[in-house]
């Protein structure tokens, strides 16, 4: 692999799940821990990350909504957004809605020969080098600090697509099991996404029951299942199955 080619990745891996280990990295480029040190140190006289004792951590110009997320709650993300993984079968269509669960669904998703649908450019680069599955990334308006595109275009996109299974984030679940999202320029994406999926599966960690949001996406009869890392708020696991959904406590 190119250098050039591994400093893109070091910096995508660094901005998406936050500090890593020169272990971790060297296991994700398949390349030496000498190799990733050199990276890292010509990386740094950049000016692109800043090295810490066994690894290194990014370097922010800005506020990144994504990344701040992303390092919360990941041990509880990727045991949820593995189970989902799981969910899927070879040969199938799944849409994954934006946000770091749904990112942490599609590493989960690599070497497997199948559909990948999404609004996500965080999913996008992860997916892209996946040659054995089909990425299709929908259009829209790009929304930097949080990796997504949004706006009539990606709706319309949606009307033209069909997908076995969706993958919904979200911000917060109600305890009546109604559906919340921070900004209420997702809702649209995310309604189109439940209406173009046979099947969709909520992948909330607990840290969503009650969450936030201040926009409501849809309600649980939406829903067919609910997969959390629980267990989830009494009330609320209650009011989701009285509705029929399936409530996966892993």
């Amino acid at each position: 692999m190119l250098p050039a080619r591994r400093h893109e990745l070091i910096l995508r891996a660094l901005r998406s799940d936050g500090p890593s280990t020169v272990t971790a990295l060297a296991e994700l480029l398949d390349t030496s821990q000498a190799t990733i040190r050199r990276d890292l140190l010509q990386l740094e006289d950049e000016g692109l990350l800043r090295r810490v004792f066994g690894g290194a951590v990014p370097v922010n110009g800005h506020d990144d909504p994504f990344v701040e997320v992303a390092t919360v709650r990941v041990e509880a993300k990727d045991a949820v957004a593995a189970h989902c993984a799981s969910m899927v079968r070879d040969g199938q269509t799944a849409l994954l809605d934006i946000g770091t669960t749904a990112h942490r669904i599609a590493r989960h998703l690599r070497g497997r020969s199948l559909t990948v649908i999404t609004s996500s450019l965080a999913v996008y680069e992860e997916l892209v080098e996946e040659k054995d599955i089909q990425l299709i990334l929908l259009g829209g308006v790009v929304r930097r600090d949080y990796r997504s595109l949004v706006g009539f275009l990606t709706e319309d996109n949606l009307r033209q697509v069909h997908a076995d299974v969706l993958f919904l984030g979200t911000s917060g679940i109600r305890p009546d099991g109604h559906v919340l999202d921070t900004t209420a320029v997702e809702v649209p994406v995310k309604r189109g996404m439940i209406a173009a999926a046979e099947k969709v599966v909520l992948a909330a960690d607990a840290g969503k029951f009650p969450g936030t949001g201040m926009a409501r996406v849809c309600g649980p009869e939406d829903l067919d299942v609910v997969v959390t890392n629980g267990p989830a708020d009494a009330a609320t696991r209650d009011a989701l199955r009285e509705a029929g959904v399936e409530v996966v406590e892993i």
